[in-house]
């Protein structure tokens, strides 16, 4: 689907990472873009500096009155084409560990923000798109952010493997429910990349991970996330399929 001036992307969790570099990328490509993260987060800055292509709208994907406030947003400032659901937590976190067991508090917020707010901006975007005149054949294209851990969960990634787990199995049912509306619904499962969740490593733990990356050795750039991304939303057969974006990475237990 090629991306117009009346484009609008949708990026969850857009002020920073691999959403920010998805936001500027669509910017690039000539289409608008609507910055949904918290009232907390650089939103506002980045929405200045990317300028008049770009609006953040401050909210928390686990409330479904802020979803559909940024779908709202969306849709008035043009025709809401593309979703990328980038928010996310990775709280790590044992079943069992030294302190006792995982308190079931913590899971849920992992899989509240990780899943379900996931669903939620799936859903309302979805909605959205349908009423859209089809463009190349499609009135839509929605991308998900799932993880290697969803394959390949680590010790103390209870939580986060099965929440993201659950956006991977989410794809092909949600792109056959949606393709009577010619919507696409496609998931990068991204390995290990230069993100804010990564900036607390040393350069230990850094040269680590990138020594498990069999090639490119190195950790992923953000940019290339957004560059899949871009070519999801121009291929139109690429549909209900997850794509690892990790370099040949499969984690080790630990």
């Amino acid at each position: 689907m090629e991306i117009t001036d009346d484009s609008v992307a949708l990026v969850s969790g857009g002020a920073s990472g691999l959403g920010e570099a998805t936001a500027r990328r669509m910017v690039a490509d000539g289409g608008r873009v609507v910055l949904f993260d918290l009232p907390s987060s650089r939103g506002a800055a980045l929405a200045e500096e990317l300028g008049e292509a770009a609006t953040f709208t401050p909210g928390d994907v686990t409330n479904e009155q802020d979803v559909a406030d940024a779908v709202g947003t969306a849709t008035e400032l043009g025709e809401l084409r593309i979703a990328i659901t980038c928010a996310g937590v990775a709280t790590p976190g044992r079943i069992v560990g030294k302190q006792g067991i995982l308190p079931l508090a913590e899971y849920r917020r992992v899989v509240e923000i990780n899943l379900i707010g996931t669903f939620a901006v799936l859903e309302a975007a979805a909605a959205a798109m349908a009423e859209n005149e089809p463009r190349d054949g499609d009135r839509g294209v929605i991308v998900m952010t799932a993880s290697v851990a969803a394959y390949d969960g680590q010790i103390g990634q209870a939580a986060y493997a099965s929440s993201k787990g659950g956006v991977a199995s989410l794809t092909l049912p949600a792109a056959r429910d949606l393709a009577r509306s010619a919507i696409r619904v496609m998931t990068i499962a991204p390995g290990v990349f230069e993100t804010p969740m990564m900036a607390g490593l040393g350069d230990e733990v850094r040269a680590s991970l990138e020594a498990l990356v069999p090639h490119p050795a190195r950790l992923g750039r953000p940019g290339e996330y957004a560059d899949l991304v871009a070519h999801i939303v121009a291929n139109p057969l690429l549909n209900g399929e997850v794509i690892r974006l990790d370099g040949a990475l499969r984690m080790p237990p630990r």
